[in-house]
């Protein structure tokens, strides 16, 4: 199994949880950064809290520098345990990881994380991977 399918796996036990804005336990609640740190982390790698962002009014170079601070690198043409960056709407970047069957991501509107089936429902801005050989 490849590391992108273990964190793609850790993202679908996530589907369920229940969304809170700056939530990092799945048990109390994941918001898009959650989602990816706790993916990350069930996938067996070692992760820490990003430096104070703001996914809103935040622009696209600066989510880029954060997710390659996060040991990410740019990827092509998306494969399971990717992290995309999304454009979900005015001044708003969002996060969301591909697996098999679609996206997953923290939905604030549904007050939780889901399973969204391909397309990506907004623009991609970028598609992001860690390297195999990355885990623990």
């Amino acid at each position: 199994m490849t590391i992108g399918d273990r964190i793609a796996a850790e993202a679908l036990a996530l589907v369920g949880a229940s969304f809170r804005l700056r939530g990092r336990v799945p048990a109390t609640g994941l918001d898009c950064v959650g989602l990816v740190l706790a993916a990350l982390t069930g996938a067996g790698l070692r992760v820490s809290e990003p430096p104070a962002y703001a996914l809103r009014g935040t622009g696209r170079a600066r989510a880029n520098a954060l997710l390659r601070a996060g040991g990410l690198v740019p990827a092509d043409g998306e494969q399971p345990g990717d992290v995309l960056l999304v454009d979900s709407g005015p001044m708003q970047l969002h996060l969301m990881i591909r697996a098999e069957a679609g996206h997953v991501h923290a939905h604030a509107g549904l007050g939780r994380v889901v399973l969204m089936p391909p397309p990506a429902p907004w623009p991609i801005l970028g598609l992001w991977r860690v390297p195999e050989g990355e885990s623990d």
